[in-house]
């Protein structure tokens, strides 16, 4: 059988990564960025290793006969870095599906239809996923900024927006301190899990823990809301488990000071690998001099994204909760 475009790619892309893997003391992750920099730039760059140089001066040749798109180039490099993702030590902050990213591409594209320009960001970008995942689903021109602490996922997240001709501003930091980046109109995240070891800076925040360490999926939403325009959204990947902790009241006090609740959808369990890593997707409305927020929020429990004709129910669905609670509102 005749491969496919992104299972030739995607070969193509292991096969070098494991190469260079051969020949240097890097993870898979680490020689993936280099084996996607070299497609990117068409160029080997000088290696102390000749047989590595000969090796990806072969590897390079192979690339001159593929055709591909801009979609078969973010499903190979996904799959590749799947891979990767197996060993890396981020577990707390593992890929966002492909299925989710695009879903939230959809409902990013519902809240933004009245913009004529976007401003985007990701404070927690990752390998870039979720966020090349929306830009690919709005139709107006997106001015986008990520950040992301780990230096080889944010590797990673740069080629990777490069391969996809992708443009955007990313900040190599601790997400949670402050970033030189004005309120954009809509922030996108899968909220890393877990405590945020910097006490000091938690401390600056509303959501700081009285005693010992702060929850670092609070700090982010906070984080989130602080980086959005008056008016503006957060779509945020919320682990199922969010309003269920000791700092529940303060949670849910700080959120009905400074946004209002748009909608929850809970996104099916064949979505992630166990009942403890299940997630929703939680719509939040920056509150503003001119918000009123929605009457009657989204409330969703998602079918199985494999279920297609129940799928397309539950979009209808949401598209005529959207033309009533959100674009007749901004019609006005």
């Amino acid at each position: 059988m005749e491969k496919t475009n992104v299972e030739q790619l995607y070969e193509w892309m292991d096969q070098t990564a494991v190469n260079i893997q051969q020949y240097t003391d890097e993870t898979y992750l680490e020689s993936l960025t280099r084996a996607l920099e070299l497609l990117f730039f068409q160029q080997v760059e000088e290696e102390q290793n000749e047989l590595l140089a000969h090796t990806l001066k072969e590897a390079l040749k192979e690339t001159e006969s593929y055709t591909f798109t801009k979609d078969d180039i973010r499903s190979s490099v996904q799959l590749a870095m799947l891979k990767g993702m197996k060993d890396h030590t981020q577990h707390q902050h593992e890929m966002t599906p492909e299925t989710v990213a695009l879903f939230i591409g959809y409902l990013s594209a519902q809240l933004m239809e009245t913009k004529e320009k976007v401003r985007l960001f990701d404070p927690a970008c990752g390998t870039g996923t979720l966020l090349t995942g929306v830009m690919k689903q709005l139709t107006q021109p997106v001015v986008a900024s990520a950040s992301e602490v780990d230096q080889t996922l944010i590797q990673l997240a740069v080629v990777n927006a490069n391969l996809q001709k992708n443009e955007v501003e990313f900040f190599h930091q601790d997400s949670l301190r402050p970033f030189l980046l004005d309120p954009v109109d809509l922030v996108v995240v899968d909220l890393p899990v877990g405590y945020y070891p910097d006490d000091v800076q938690a401390a600056s925040y509303e959501l700081a823990a009285e005693e010992g360490h702060s929850y670092a999926h609070h700090l982010f939403l906070e984080q989130s809301l602080h980086y959005t325009v008056e008016g503006g959204y957060v779509v945020a990947v919320i682990p199922q488990f969010l309003f269920e902790s000791d700092q529940t009241d303060q949670l849910h006090a700080f959120i009905k000071e400074h946004a209002h609740i748009i909608g929850v959808l809970e996104l099916p369990k064949t979505a992630f690998k166990s009942e403890k890593n299940r997630k929703s997707i939680f719509i939040l409305e920056k509150k503003g001099s001119e918000t009123t927020g929605v009457q009657q929020p989204l409330l969703v429990q998602m079918p199985s994204f494999k279920e297609v004709q129940a799928m397309e129910q539950i979009i209808v669905k949401i598209g005529n909760w959207f033309k009533e609670h959100i674009h007749s509102k901004e019609g006005k």
